[in-house]
């Protein structure tokens, strides 16, 4: 399947991932930028691998989402034979914020 970002959830993963180089280090940043490109890989594979996330499944459209690490999570759905990343959330804010982002 093909996988594609929306561009907030783009910018996020790239704010998190400026974010942990600037404070852990280019080893780290290197780490976790490889945990999230296995995920992708994994996610392209079995596109229902992620359960449905409780926070949007008041939704018309069936969110997903995995974790990558004990921090963020990937949240998705599934179109047709797209799989596309509408947000890449830090699970350590308001989950009605983060929510609401995705509404």
């Amino acid at each position: 399947m093909k996988l594609k970002w929306y561009p907030g959830a783009q910018e996020a993963l790239q704010n998190t991932a400026r974010y942990i180089q600037i404070h852990f280090g280019n080893r780290s940043c290197k780490e976790f930028l490889r945990e999230v490109v296995r995920t992708e890989k994994l996610l392209r594979q079995h596109p229902n691998i992620g359960p449905i996330e409780p926070l949007l499944a008041d939704l018309p459209k069936t969110y997903r989402s995995i974790v990558i690490n004990s921090l963020n999570k990937l949240v998705y759905r599934i179109e047709e034979d797209v799989i596309i990343v509408v947000d890449f959330w830090d699970v350590r804010r308001d989950p009605n914020i983060l929510a609401n982002q995705v509404k």
